[in-house]
């Protein structure tokens, strides 16, 4: 499946990506039903069912040196929202409950020295980290963004398609014009771009993760610039943050490619990552560092704890809510995303 988001451009700036493509088909309108109405007490039941909100916390806890703390329990943390303890429902260390995975991968002309390393490394890594009940998808992003694989539990499948993977630019492969700018800064059709990070990032939360339940997260290998995209680096996180997912970046780069003046995405992946509960890690172009990187997240996604409550304040108004974990111990320091939106659970 492909996004060809150049020719859209042309007269509709101002539509979503949601609304030019989808990552999963539509699904078929629901059959009609004959059933009687129901009655006074059934809406009754369904409006509470719906009004529930149940926050789910998914978080790391490391000590001074950085060490993972696998063995907390309810009494030792605290989860505050907008700076007010809340009483937690559920408290549980989540080594293997089912992780559901998404790896974006920058196919953009500036990885073009650096993509066969992603595609070793990364390839290792998932054969290492999918279990029986976990399940990936990969797509790619540069001028277009797409989907190499849908989900799947095979990391042969994965492996294969991100062994396909190729450089793209305006040109095609990277053969023409600047790569990483879309063939130029300049192309011939549409708006400036080259590198639809933040959409990318956007469409893989709305549209791959928002139907998923439990542990979510995605893995970014990219040098962090954007280029082009429609929506803003807000607009990617919010998503991320409304579909409860953890976004980690693995800043991988060509450093020779940008002569010595360096790359201008460490500042923004840091803000994405922070702020939905990830972490970014700059590899640079090592090879060691690359699978160090990948063995961390692994780590850390085997080594989570979850925590459920009910909020104190019910408006499902839509509006942010800050959320922080406290827990008890020297120096204890927790990775968690800084926030949800409350807004009404879909029927």
């Amino acid at each position: 499946m492909r996004w060809r988001v150049a020719t859209f451009f042309l007269g509709l700036p101002a539509l979503s990506l949601a609304c030019w493509a989808q990552l999963a088909p539509s699904p078929d309108a629901p059959p009609v039903s004959h059933a009687p109405p129901p009655t006074e007490d059934e809406q009754a039941v369904a409006t509470f069912k719906l009004e529930v909100n149940l926050v789910d916390m998914f978080f790391t806890v490391k000590d001074k040196q950085g060490n993972l703390v696998p063995h907390l329990n309810q009494d030792d943390c605290t989860v505050l929202e907008d700076k007010v303890p809340q009483k937690l429902k559920n408290f549980v260390a989540e080594t293997h409950q089912p992780l559901t995975l998404g790896i974006l991968l920058d196919t953009s002309g500036s990885q073009y020295r650096v993509l066969p390393l992603e595609q070793d490394v990364g390839s290792q890594f998932l054969e290492r980290v999918l279990q029986k009940k976990d399940e990936a998808f990969l797509l790619s992003f540069d001028v277009n963004v797409d989907l190499l694989q849908d989900y799947t539990n095979s990391a042969r499948l994965l492996s294969r398609a991100m062994s396909k993977a190729e450089i793209n630019t305006a040109g095609g492969n990277g053969a023409g014009g600047i790569p990483g700018a879309g063939g130029g800064t300049i192309p011939t059709i549409g708006a400036p771009k080259g590198t639809l990070l933040y959409d990318a990032v956007y469409l893989a939360s709305n549209e791959k993760m928002n139907q998923e339940t439990g542990r979510k997260a995605m893995i970014l290998l990219t040098d962090g610039e954007d280029e082009g995209s429609v929506h803003k680096i807000r607009d990617a996180i919010a998503a991320a943050q409304k579909n409860n997912v953890i976004v980690y970046t693995i800043l991988i780069a060509d450093r020779t490619f940008y002569g010595g003046f360096g790359y201008s995405g460490y500042s923004a992946m840091k803000q994405m990552t922070e702020e939905t509960g990830g972490r970014l890690i700059d590899v640079g172009n090592n090879g060691k560092k690359l699978e160090a990187a990948f063995q961390q997240i692994e780590d850390e996604l085997r080594t989570q704890y979850v925590a459920s409550y009910t909020p104190l304040n019910t408006k499902l108004d839509g509006t942010f809510r800050h959320v922080s974990v406290e827990c008890r111990g020297d120096g204890l320091k927790v990775q968690v995303r800084k926030g949800y939106y409350a807004t009404p659970p879909q029927q």
